[in-house]
């Protein structure tokens, strides 16, 4: 999840196809979805990773 969200991440926003930013350089409401699909998707991954971690460090003292 990481790995995919922060490349996409990257490569919004050097985007040149005009669905980030408008002509003037403003960010679209494209940006603001998708970076918030990305953040939540960075947070969810990490708090799934913390979790996962835990349970098998728990697992290896049991």
């Amino acid at each position: 999840s990481w790995v995919i969200w922060i490349t996409f991440a990257r490569n919004l926003f050097k985007d040149a196809s005009g669905l980030a930013f408008d002509d003037a350089g403003d960010p679209t409401a494209y940006l603001w979805v998708h970076l918030a699909l990305a953040v939540t998707s960075f947070i969810l991954g990490t708090a799934v990773g913390v979790i996962g971690l835990r349970g098998v460090r728990a697992n290896a003292r049991a």
